[in-house]
C-alpha cells in the first residue's frame, strides 16, 4: 500500500537544532557528489545539516558504462559507493517527484512508493538526466537504452543472448538478423560502444561452434554528416577510421524512422528525398542524446530547451534559495558568451564544485562566485590501443591517446578503491581475455527505456 508520511523533517546525528540550516541535493551524480564533498569542508558541521536524495546508493561512473557491456570492466567497479565518499551527509534512497517551494518542502518517492515531505533551507537540484527519445515507432516498445548498470548489464546479456539463439538457428537468414546489431548515435557513449562491442562479440562468435565472427554486423547510425559532432573534426575523422578498420558499418546523415522485433527501417539522403533500408536485426541500442530528469517538467518552474534556467552563480531567478546544475539547469559559461554549459561530466563535476561556493555563501560563508569553465579537452576510449582524445588542444590517436585516456579516467574515479578495481580489470582482461557467459536467460531482458529509468514516476505541472 502507498504511504504518506506528513512533513517529519530529517534528522541528522544531533537531532534537529535550532540555527543549523539544511541544505537538500537532488541527485547523487556527477555534480551532486562533486558538490557535497565541497560543502562538507565548507561549512561547519555544528551550522549545516547536507542531506542527499538519491534512488541509488552509488554514484555511478557513466564514462566507463561501454566497458560493462563489452565485458571489460565489472559492474559493481563503476559503483562509487555514496556512504565512502561522503563523510557527513545524511543518504535517503529515493526520488523527489515533487516541490513546494513557497514552504520549502519536497516531497521524497521511496522504492516502496511511500512518500514524505522534507523540510529545506537550501534546495539544489541536480537531477541529472535520462535517455532522449524521439517519436519513433517501436522505440519505446524495442530499443535498449544505455544510461544506467541495469541497461549496461541487461545489455552484454541480451547481445550473448542473440548470440546463443544465432548458433541453434537453422535459418541462415534468421541466424544473419540474430548477428546484426544496430547503434543508434554517434556521440560519445554510441561510438564507444560501436568500437568496443564488435571486437567483444566477434570474440563471443568464435567461441560457438556453427558462428565465425565474420557473422557479426554491426552498424552506427546517426543523423549527422560524421561521428563525434560535438568535437573537433580530427577527433571524428580519426574515430571513423577506427571504427571503419573494425568492420563497423557507419551510416552518417541517417535516421531512424521505425524499429520493430526484427527489423529497423534506415532513412538516407537530402531533407526531400529519403531512400529507406530495411535492416533486419533483433538489437537497436539507442544512445541519441540526453534530456534532462523529468523532475524538471514536474517542478513548472522556468526551462530553456528543458533545461532550468539558472544565472551565472546556479540560483534559480524565480525559487529564493534554490540552485541548480549538471545536465538539467542551463548554466551560462561566461567564457562562451553566457551560452549553456555541455551536458558532460567534466562540466557536471566542476560545476558541483562552484556552485558548492556559491551556497555556502548563501549561508555566509565566503563570496559567490560566477561559473567558468576552462575546457580541458576530451577523452574517447574506443577498446585496446585504440582512443582519441585533445588535451589541451593537441590531437592525439591511437596507443598515446588510449593510455592518456585510461589515466584519466583513473583519476576521474572518485574513490580509490574503484581505481584499484577498474585498474585490475583492465590488466586481467588484457592478460585472460574478456568473458562470455552471461545471466540467467529466465530473467527479463527487455525492460522498456521509460521502465529502467524510472521516468514514469513523476507527473508534470500543467
Amino acid at each position: 500500500m502507498v504511504g504518506s508520511v506528513p512533513d517529519v523533517p530529517w534528522k541528522s546525528a544531533g537531532g534537529d537544532r535550532p540555527g543549523v540550516s539544511r541544505v537538500v541535493v537532488v541527485g547523487g551524480g556527477f555534480a551532486g557528489v562533486s558538490l557535497l564533498r565541497r560543502l562538507e569542508s565548507a561549512l561547519p558541521a555544528a551550522r549545516a545539516e547536507l542531506a542527499v536524495v538519491s534512488p541509488v546508493d552509488h554514484l555511478l561512473y557513466t564514462s566507463l558504462v561501454p566497458q560493462v557491456c563489452a565485458s571489460t570492466v565489472e559492474p559493481r567497479h563503476l559503483a562509487v559507493a555514496l556512504r565512502a565518499v561522503l563523510h557527513r551527509t545524511l543518504l535517503r534512497l529515493g526520488d523527489v517527484v515533487a516541490a513546494d517551494l513557497s514552504a520549502r518542502t519536497v516531497t521524497v518517492r521511496s522504492a516502496d512508493a511511500a512518500t514524505r515531505t522534507v523540510g529545506w533551507d537550501r534546495l539544489v537540484l541536480a537531477p541529472g538526466s535520462v535517455t532522449r527519445t524521439l517519436d519513433v515507432p517501436g522505440l519505446d516498445e524495442h530499443a535498449l537504452g544505455l544510461k544506467n548498470l541495469d541497461e549496461a548489464v541487461a545489455l552484454r546479456d541480451h547481445v550473448l543472448r542473440r548470440l546463443e539463439l544465432a548458433d541453434a538457428a537453422d535459418d541462415p537468414r534468421r541466424r544473419a538478423a540474430l548477428c546484426t546489431f544496430v547503434v543508434v548515435g554517434g556521440g560519445y557513449t554510441g561510438t564507444e560502444l560501436a568500437a568496443q562491442m564488435i571486437g567483444f562479440t566477434r570474440h563471443a562468435a568464435a567461441a560457438y561452434q556453427r558462428l565465425r565472427p565474420s557473422d557479426v554486423r554491426w552498424l552506427l547510425v546517426d543523423h549527422a554528416p560524421r561521428v563525434l559532432h560535438e568535437l573537433a573534426p580530427a577527433l571524428g575523422h580519426r574515430a571513423a577510421r577506427v571504427l571503419a578498420g573494425r568492420g563497423v558499418e557507419v551510416h552518417l546523415a541517417t535516421s531512424v524512422v521505425e524499429i520493430g522485433a526484427e527489423a529497423v527501417t534506415l532513412a538516407a539522403g537530402g531533407p526531400t528525398v529519403r531512400t529507406r533500408t530495411s535492416v533486419p536485426t533483433h538489437t537497436v541500442v539507442w544512445c541519441a542524446g540526453v534530456s534532462p530528469s523529468p523532475l524538471v517538467a514536474a517542478l513548472g518552474l522556468p526551462t530553456a530547451h528543458g533545461r532550468l534556467i539558472v544565472d551565472e552563480f546556479f540560483r534559480v531567478p524565480t525559487a529564493d534559495g534554490v540552485f541548480a546544475l549538471g545536465d538539467a539547469a542551463a548554466v551560462p559559461d561566461v567564457t562562451r558568451g553566457g551560452a549553456p554549459a555541455g551536458q558532460t561530466a567534466q562540466h557536471a563535476i566542476r560545476q558541483g564544485r562552484a556552485a558548492a561556493r556559491n551556497v555556502a555563501a548563501s549561508l555566509g560563508y565566503g563570496s559567490p562566485r560566477r561559473y567558468r569553465h576552462r575546457d580541458l579537452g576530451f577523452v574517447v576510449d574506443l577498446g585496446g590501443r585504440a582512443a582519441v582524445a585533445n588535451p589541451f588542444g593537441l590531437t592525439l590517436s591511437g596507443p598515446p591517446a588510449a593510455l592518456l585516456t585510461r589515466a584519466y579516467h583513473l583519476a576521474a574515479l572518485p574513490a580509490g578503491a574503484n581505481r584499484v578495481r577498474v585498474a585490475t580489470d583492465w590488466v586481467l582482461n588484457s592478460v585472460l581475455g574478456q568473458e562470455i557467459t552471461h545471466f540467467d536467460e529466465s530473467v527479463p531482458e527487455r525492460a522498456e527505456i521509460a521502465t529502467s529509468e524510472h521516468t514514469r514516476i513523476y507527473q508534470p505541472t500543467r
